[in-house]
């Protein structure tokens, strides 16, 4: 009987170590990301006009509930985005570029110019993303921010200040959803 409960207990125990699965898509708990591990901190449904357009995951090194806390977390960290519907890169590009507008003053917006160039020119070169895609925005210190589609670097944009702004899409004050923002926190 002892020997029935313990496996029963493990079995229960071993179910809440599994990844977390999010619309249908399973996140992994933990990735490795330069030179070290990182955590998933939470993940949520990106929803528009009721359509589910993407899963997105945020990996730190440290788990955080503060928004601010993960924009200013030092060190490696990744949003993953895991596509649900095709998306074209001007549709994508367009839903980024409001949200950095209401999140950052015009001034910071022009400082910004040349790294969201990039980042236009990389994901008109990516072109449309389809349904079972991954887009992962990885930021590590040494080389910035990685933009890597199933596995392939489309391109990197140097700078930790555009990858705290890039990041402010999901955990800005103004996110491009409020609860997408809290699913990605932890709460």
């Amino acid at each position: 009987m002892k020997k029935i409960l313990l496996i029963l207990c493990c079995l229960l125990l071993s179910g809440n170590a599994s990844a977390m699965e999010v619309s249908g898509v399973k996140l992994a708990d933990s990735i490795h990301l330069g030179s070290r591990d990182l955590a998933l901190n939470g993940a949520g449904l990106r929803i528009k006009f009721f359509f589910k357009v993407y899963v997105a995951g945020l990996y730190l090194g440290e788990k955080t509930h503060v928004a601010e806390a993960a924009l200013n977390q030092p060190g490696e960290k990744r949003i993953s985005l895991n596509i649900l519907r095709e998306i074209s890169d001007e549709k994508m590009l367009k839903g980024f570029n409001e949200v950095l507008a209401a999140n950052h003053t015009p001034a910071e917006l022009q400082a910004l110019e040349p790294q969201l160039r990039e980042l236009t020119a990389i994901f008109h070169a990516v072109g449309e993303v389809k349904e079972g895609d991954v887009v992962n925005l990885d930021y590590l210190p040494d080389t910035g921010t990685k933009i890597i589609v199933n596995g392939a670097l489309r391109g990197s944009i140097p700078g930790e200040g555009f990858n705290r702004a890039l990041f402010k899409i999901w955990l800005g004050d103004r996110p491009a959803q409020p609860d997408l923002k809290q699913k990605m926190l932890g709460l």
